[in-house]
């Protein structure tokens, strides 16, 4: 599914998620106002883009742990074996995975070609490995602006709701009729204000650990990545060097 639609529906549906929650919630719930609403709503897409961060993750690490994957891909590369290694990487599946076929498979494809030197070899291989990686990271990092932005617009949305409740409780103190204040209207003022405070806050807190989570899973991502990458390019080159010595 394309990011835009997937958005656009995780919006929709977050937005009547929110008003037919709020609707239902109790009365002193509903005192906070339609951004109540708007606040569960951001919860909702919270929720939702979390999950999808989890599930893409989770494919992107691949099928086995990547240490075990990196060892045959190793060994089948120190034996010569490149279809072995290709064949390892179709199985593991993963941004690692595709990253290092797509060198390996390049290699595959230069290293008979004598009009090239074996530097030029080398360097066809890490091209085909940044282009394959420049790829994958957008991936890894998709959604994460949108989760620091629901953290910073809960943030603002809950001030507004706490804003406007307070305006509402002042005005029930600003219009005593005889000096006496209208209990209710404060009430309600005061309820609004507190509870789109807490929305708020709760979206915020969620949005931001969310976040930098994520943030450090795929730091982590790219540096497994980087580091496999070196690695395989200094077999192939070592290789290369066995094969000029010889």
């Amino acid at each position: 599914m394309k990011q835009g639609l997937f958005t656009t529906i995780v919006l929709v549906v977050a937005l009547a998620t929110g008003f037919i929650i709020w609707s239902n919630l109790p009365d002193y719930l509903q005192k906070g106002g339609y951004l109540v609403a708007l606040l569960i709503a951001l919860t909702v897409m919270l929720v939702a883009f979390i999950l999808e961060r989890l599930f893409t993750l989770r494919k992107a690490r691949g099928q086995m742990s990547v240490q075990a994957f990196f060892k045959k891909i190793v060994e089948s590369l120190t034996s010569g074996d490149y279809k072995s290694a290709m064949a390892a990487c179709d199985k593991q599946r993963g941004s690692c995975a595709n990253v290092l076929r797509a060198g390996v498979e390049r290699y595959t494809q230069v290293k008979d070609d004598r009009s090239l030197s074996a530097d030029k070899r080398i360097e066809e291989t890490q091209r085909a490995i940044e282009e394959a990686n420049s790829l994958e990271v957008p991936l890894l990092e998709r959604n994460l602006i949108a989760l620091s932005t629901i953290a910073s617009i809960s943030t603002m949305v809950g001030l507004l709701g706490t804003t406007i409740g307070m305006i509402r409780a002042f005005k029930a103190t600003g219009h005593a009729a005889g000096g006496v204040i209208d209990a209710t209207s404060l009430a309600t003022g005061i309820s609004e204000a507190l509870v789109n405070t807490a929305g708020g806050l709760l979206n915020a807190i969620i949005g931001i650990v969310a976040y930098n989570f994520f943030v450090n899973k795929v730091d982590s991502f790219n540096y497994t990545i980087d580091e496999a990458s070196y690695e395989v390019v200094q077999l192939l080159k070592s290789r290369e060097g066995r094969g000029s010595g010889a």
